[in-house]
């Protein structure tokens, strides 16, 4: 177990995202059975969001394991309204607020949120006004701990002088190591714990990398002529590395993030029961100063090939 706040989750959380669709065509049944599966295997945090398949991933997660959620750390996100488009709207207005949070408890059919994101800054809203209406919705038993989701340090900082921040998301893994700069010194001189989203490099540090038709990552610069091949290349030597230090790649991933340390959650998704005991595996991944050292010196910052998203999302991130 390991500690977000005062928000005590297991040590590997599970993202949700990847089972409504978003990789790919994705099937209920099978996600019923990998989220009840990770719960069996101890994972008790469990990240979706409202624009996740359009609601979707909330219905699926609360008829999953809703008969078990006195146990369970439930974290969900609003403020994005389109998962992918030409636009990506954001709305961070307080209205917006409380009425996206009475539509996620209806579709997970829960009474509460341990923690609620604000999934991206509004640029158009003071992010006091934003948090201060969250604020609202933990008086009211709503929502229990509020995050935040790709902010800047600046904006962290604006937004815990209004309320306690509980955690932050943002992508984070040895493949895209952007916050370490500013936003990750940040978040630990506050208390704000970190949750990594897309911790296994959005599939490239897996070895296991799986591209369907209507993949979204598809869209990404870093999935893209030389850029894909630059990072495919990286990624073939870490799968070696992993291999001379007797481990699988995905656990190793992990493992380094882990060992960044105790206030860093990540939360990996998949949609294979049997990925998901693969990346519990982390958890007994012991790693030396030499092996972090080794690895970092792999992906230093900035190496990846490739922005993260394209321009007009990227122009959505650490505002």
């Amino acid at each position: 177990m390991r500690n977000l706040g005062l928000l005590q989750v297991s040590a590997l959380g599970y993202g949700c995202m990847g089972l409504s669709g978003i990789y790919g065509a994705s099937d209920d049944a099978q996600g019923v059975r990998t989220l009840q599966g990770a719960a069996d295997a101890g994972i008790t945090f469990f990240d979706t969001a409202d624009v996740y398949g359009d609601g979707h991933n909330e219905e699926l997660l609360g008829r999953a394991l809703g008969d078990r959620r006195q146990h369970l750390v439930i974290a969900s996100k609003f403020g994005l309204k389109a998962q992918a488009s030409a636009t990506r709207e954001v709305s961070g207005r307080p209205e917006y607020v409380r009425q996206a949070v009475h539509q996620s408890l209806r579709r997970l059919n829960m009474d509460y949120l341990d923690l609620y994101y604000l999934h991206r800054v509004d640029p158009q809203v003071p992010i006091e006004e934003t948090v201060g209406a969250m604020a609202e919705l933990v008086q009211q038993g709503l929502i229990r701990h509020i995050g935040l989701s790709e902010a800047s340090a600046a904006t962290i900082r604006r937004a815990a002088a209004v309320h306690p921040i509980t955690a932050l998301q943002s992508e984070w893994s040895l493949w895209s190591r952007d916050i370490e700069a500013e936003i990750l010194p940040t978040c630990r001189e506050l208390g704000i714990g970190i949750v990594p989203w897309s911790p296994l490099g959005r599939g490239f540090l897996t070895n296991q990398l799986e591209l369907q038709p209507g993949d979204y990552r598809l869209t990404a610069p870093r999935f893209q002529g030389e850029n894909y091949q630059k990072n495919l290349d990286r990624s073939a030597r870490f799968s070696e590395l992993a291999s001379h230090w007797n481990c699988t790649p995905a656990p190793l991933a992990l493992a380094w993030l882990l060992h960044q340390g105790p206030e860093i959650v990540p939360i990996p998704g998949t949609r294979s029961l049997e990925r998901v005991q693969q990346n519990l595996g982390a958890l007994q991944v012991e790693l030396s100063s030499a092996n972090l050292a080794t690895l970092s010196d792999l992906f230093p910052p900035g190496s990846t090939a490739g922005e993260r998203y394209p321009e007009h999302l990227m122009r959505t991130v650490n505002l």
